[in-house]
C-alpha cells in the first residue's frame, strides 16, 4: 500500500476493506438538504446491482491505480497517443446534447459552457441550466461565421486598434456615429450574447440516449440581457443601497437596482428547492473591479476595449459594481431573468455549496478564484423550514457574509464582513510573493501593498471596516459587500490558493478545490497553510481540502480543516493529476474531480533532465505538460479501493471538462467540454506533432516518452477541418446501468 493511500485511510479513520466514510452518501449537485436531495437528480432507472468498477484509463503519466508495475512503466509509457475526443473507459459512451450556436429560445447556445445544473421534472427528464463563461477570442473569431452564419467586422476593428498606441480604445467616450464605436458595439454585443446562462430541456430515450426536447422554459439570459430588450436582472441585499444612489463619488449607469446582463459565468450550484446558482467570475476582464469608498464604480474607461476583445462592457458603459455576484434563476419559470443576491458578496466567484437543513440557518459557500483569493460563507438570519420550498430564496436577502481564516494548526474561524469588524490586514510577509491588495484611501479602489508596515498603517488609520467606507450604516454594509475581496484582506482573511469548487457531502462536510498554490499579479497563498507534500512553497499542482464545521452546524463560526488530496506526480507525493477544479459526489459518496490546467500548458514538452535551454531546472507550471489534456478522476471514499484516484475521462485537445453533475441514480453524468482548440483553433488536415517528455515512474525513476499530440481540435464534429465547438454531453454506460 502506498504511503499516500495509507495516509488517506488514516485521515478518513478507516481500514482497508471497510466503509471509509460511513454515513457519507450521495449529495445534490452542489448542495445538501436533510430531506431527500430533490434538486440534483432524476428518478432514473432502478438498478438492481452495482456494476463492475470501470477500468481506469491509462493517462499520459503513470499513477498508482493502474495495473502496471513501476519496472514496466518505462516500456509501457515510452509511446503515448492522445485523441481529439472525450475518451472514456471501455463500456461507456457519450451523447452530445447541445453545442455552441444551436438555437435556444430566441437566441443561441452560448460559448464556453461551464457549470451544469440538472433539475428533474420527472423520470428520465429535466432542465439543464448551463453557464457560458467567456469567449476564447482567436478561436471564436476563426469559427464565428461557420457556426452562426453571420459576419462581424473583426478585421476592421483589429486593424484600427493596431494603429492606436496600446492597441486599446475607450470606446465609451467615442462619439455616437463614430464607425469604430459602432463596430465595437457589434462585436461586444455578440460576445456578451455568447456568455451568461441558458436553460434547455432534456430527456432520456428508451435506448438510454439523452436528447434535447422543446420546452416552454427554454431561454437565454446573456451578458446583453436588458441592453435593448428590457429583460433586466433583479438584485437583493445591501448593495442595492449603492445601486439606487443618485449622488455618488464615481460612476453610475442610472438604472438603479436594475442590471444589464450577466457574464463571466463560471461554476455554480443547485439548491434543494430547484433553482440554479451561477457564479460571475472574471468580470474584471470586461468592467472595472475597483470601487470608490462609497461602493460606486470607477469610470468605464478604466477597462478599455482591446485587440483580444476584452473590455466588452466598456462601449456600453456598464457599471462595474454590478458584476461579480451570484445569480439565482428558476429554470421552471420562463419569465425569470435571474436575481443577483448581493449578500453573497462581489468577487471572482466560483462554485456555490448549499446547506439547507430544516430548523437550521441556511449556509452558502463560495470561493474567489484568484491567486490570494478567499473562501466565503453566507449565513442567513432566518432558519430553513422546508429545504425544498422555493421560499428559501427569500432567506438570501438577509444575513451576513463571512471570510475564512485558516490557521496553520488545522483550525479556522469565519470573520464577518461587517462595518464593526476590526481592520487587521493580512500582511505581505505572510503570503507567497509578498503582496496583498488592500483598499486604497482616500483615493478609492485598491493598492498592491508589499510592505508590512504599510499594511499595518491601514489598521492605524482605520479601526473598523466601516471606517474604510462612506455612507449610512446600510450603505457601508453594501459598499463592503461590493468590495468584498479587498475588505476581506483588510479584515485579515486568509489568502488562499485559487479556491474553485465548494462541494458539500451529505454529512455536511465541505470540500474545497484549491487549483494552484503559486503567487502572481493578484497575490499569493498563505505560507503556513498551502504547502506541497514535501514542504514545497509555490506548489502548482493544487489540493482538495476538507472542512468540518464545529458541531457540524451550518451557522458555526469555527471549523477544522485538513488537506484531503494533493495534486502532483505520484513519485513526489501527488495523486497523478494537477490543478483540481470542479468536484462532484456520486450516489455512492465517491468524489469526482476535474482538472483545470491552463490551456497554454497542455502537452508542452519537458526535455530530458527537465532543464530549459539555459540549463535552469523546469518546475511548477513548466511541468504541467506532463499531464496531457485536462481530465476527470474518481477518488474512492469507501471500500477496498478507498483513497485510490482513477482517471475516468480526458477531454478533447486544448479543452477543459467542467460542470460535472450526476442524475440522482448516477446512471448519467452530464459534463461540459469547454474551449476545445483554444490555442490552435481548427485542427487542419488532422495535424499532429510528436513531442518528448521526461517522465517519472511511480517510484521515481526517469524515462523518455514520445507523445503524439493533435494540434487544434475538430471536436465534437470529429470531421477533418470542422470547427471546434464547446458542447454539453451526457456520459453513460452502453449497457443501461449506473456509472458508479
Amino acid at each position: 500500500m502506498s504511503l499516500k493511500r495509507r495516509h488517506f485511510l488514516l485521515f478518513l479513520g478507516a481500514a482497508t476493506g471497510t466503509s471509509a466514510l460511513g454515513a457519507l452518501g450521495c449529495t445534490s449537485a452542489s448542495g445538501i438538504a436533510r430531506t431527500a436531495p430533490g434538486a440534483a437528480g432524476s428518478a432514473g432507472k432502478t438498478v438492481a446491482m452495482r456494476p463492475e468498477p470501470f477500468k481506469p484509463l491509462k493517462s499520459p503519466i503513470p499513477y498508482d491505480a493502474i495495473s502496471i508495475s513501476a519496472d514496466q512503466q518505462p516500456l509501457e509509457y515510452s509511446q503515448y497517443a492522445l485523441q481529439d475526443d472525450i475518451v472514456l473507459p471501455d463500456g461507456f459512451t457519450y451523447d452530445v446534447i447541445a453545442s455552441w450556436g444551436d438555437p435556444v429560445g430566441d437566441s443561441r447556445f452560448g460559448y464556453n459552457n461551464d457549470y451544469l445544473s440538472f433539475v428533474p421534472t420527472g423520470p428520465d427528464e429535466g432542465y439543464l441550466t448551463i453557464n457560458f463563461e467567456y469567449i476564447s477570442s482567436e478561436t471564436w473569431q476563426q469559427t464565428y461565421q461557420a457556426v452562426t452564419g453571420k459576419t462581424l467586422p473583426f478585421e476592421e476593428v483589429v486593424m484600427a486598434l493596431k494603429a492606436i498606441e496600446g492597441k486599446a480604445v475607450n470606446a465609451f467616450e467615442l462619439p455616437e456615429g463614430d464607425p469604430l464605436k459602432a463596430q465595437i458595439q457589434q462585436i461586444s454585443k455578440e460576445a456578451l450574447v455568447d456568455q451568461g446562462l441558458g436553460v434547455i430541456s432534456v430527456r432520456r430515450e428508451a435506448d438510454g440516449k439523452w436528447v434535447r426536447v422543446e420546452g416552454k422554459s427554454d431561454r437565454r439570459i446573456s451578458g446583453a440581457s436588458g441592453l435593448d430588450d428590457g429583460k433586466y436582472l433583479k438584485s437583493t441585499g445591501p448593495a442595492t443601497e449603492i445601486f439606487n444612489k443618485t449622488k455618488v463619488k464615481g460612476y453610475t449607469d442610472g438604472l438603479g437596482d436594475k442590471i444589464i446582463g450577466t457574464f463571466g459565468n463560471c461554476a455554480g450550484g443547485t439548491t434543494p428547492w430547484g433553482t440554479a446558482l451561477s457564479a460571475e467570475e472574471n468580470f474584471q476582464d470586461q468592467v472595472p473591479e475597483g470601487v470608490l469608498s462609497d461602493g460606486s464604480s470607477l469610470n468605464p474607461g478604466e477597462v478599455t476595449f482591446d485587440s483580444e476583445f476584452g473590455g466588452q462592457g466598456n462601449v456600453f458603459g456598464l457599471a462595474g459594481n454590478k458584476y461579480g455576484w451570484i445569480v439565482e434563476i428558476d429554470p421552471s419559470d420562463p419569465t425569470d431573468s435571474g436575481t443577483k443576491h448581493t449578500w453573497m458578496g462581489r468577487y471572482r466567484h466560483e462554485a456555490v455549496g448549499v446547506r439547507a437543513e430544516a430548523g437550521k440557518k441556511l449556509a452558502f459557500y463560495s470561493g474567489c478564484d484568484r491567486r490570494g483569493g478567499h473562501v466565503y460563507k453566507f449565513i442567513s438570519t432566518q432558519t430553513v423550514s422546508d429545504p425544498k420550498s422555493k421560499a428559501n430564496s427569500q432567506l438570501l436577502s438577509d444575513g451576513m457574509l463571512y471570510a475564512a481564516k485558516f490557521n496553520g494548526d488545522g483550525t479556522g474561524a469565519w470573520i464577518p464582513l461587517a462595518p464593526n469588524t476590526a481592520v487587521n490586514p493580512t500582511l505581505p510577509s505572510q503570503v507567497m510573493g509578498g503582496m496583498v491588495p488592500l483598499p486604497q484611501r482616500p483615493n478609492g479602489s485598491f493598492e498592491k501593498v508589499t510592505d508590512d508596515a504599510a499594511a499595518q498603517q491601514l489598521a492605524a488609520k482605520f479601526a473598523t471596516l466601516g471606517d474604510l467606507y462612506d455612507g449610512t450604516p446600510a450603505e457601508k454594509q453594501g459598499a463592503i459587500l461590493v468590495d468584498a475581496h479587498f475588505a476581506a484582506n483588510a479584515a485579515g482573511a486568509t489568502a488562499t490558493a485559487r479556491p474553485e469548487d465548494t462541494e458539500i457531502a451529505s454529512d455536511g462536510t465541505l470540500f474545497i478545490a484549491f487549483t494552484s498554490g503559486v503567487s502572481g499579479g493578484d497575490g499569493g497563498p498563505d505560507k503556513a497553510v498551502f504547502v506541497g507534500p514535501n514542504g514545497e512553497a509555490e506548489y502548482e499542482a493544487g489540493w482538495v481540502m476538507k472542512v468540518s464545521e464545529a458541531e457540524n452546524d451550518p451557522a458555526a463560526l469555527t471549523f477544522a480543516w485538513d488537506m484531503f488530496a494533493t495534486g502532483g506526480e505520484p513519485a513526489d507525493g501527488g495523486m497523478g493529476f494537477a490543478n483540481p477544479d470542479n468536484l462532484a459526489f456520486d450516489s455512492q459518496g465517491d468524489l469526482w474531480v476535474v482538472t483545470d490546467m491552463s490551456t497554454s500548458t497542455h502537452n508542452i514538452a519537458v526535455p530530458a533532465q527537465r532543464k530549459d535551454p539555459s540549463g535552469e531546472p523546469i518546475a511548477g507550471k513548466g511541468l504541467l505538460g506532463l499531464y496531457g489534456n485536462n481530465s476527470l478522476w474518481k477518488i474512492a471514499m469507501s471500500g477496498e479501493a478507498a483513497g485510490e484516484a482513477k482517471m475516468f475521462a480526458y477531454g478533447p485537445m486544448e479543452c477543459e471538462l467542467t460542470g460535472p453533475v450526476f442524475t440522482e441514480d448516477s446512471s448519467t453524468l452530464f459534463v461540459a467540454a469547454q474551449h476545445p482548440g483554444e490555442t490552435n483553433g481548427i485542427r487542419t488536415a488532422m495535424a499532429t506533432e510528436t513531442r518528448e517528455f521526461e517522465m517519472k515512474t511511480t517510484d521515481g525513476k526517469t524515462f523518455l516518452q514520445k507523445r503524439e499530440v493533435p494540434v487544434g481540435s475538430n471536436w465534437p464534429g470529429k470531421v477533418e477541418n470542422s470547427p471546434p465547438k464547446p458542447s454539453v454531453v451526457a456520459i453513460r454506460r452502453i449497457e443501461q446501468t449506473t456509472i458508479v
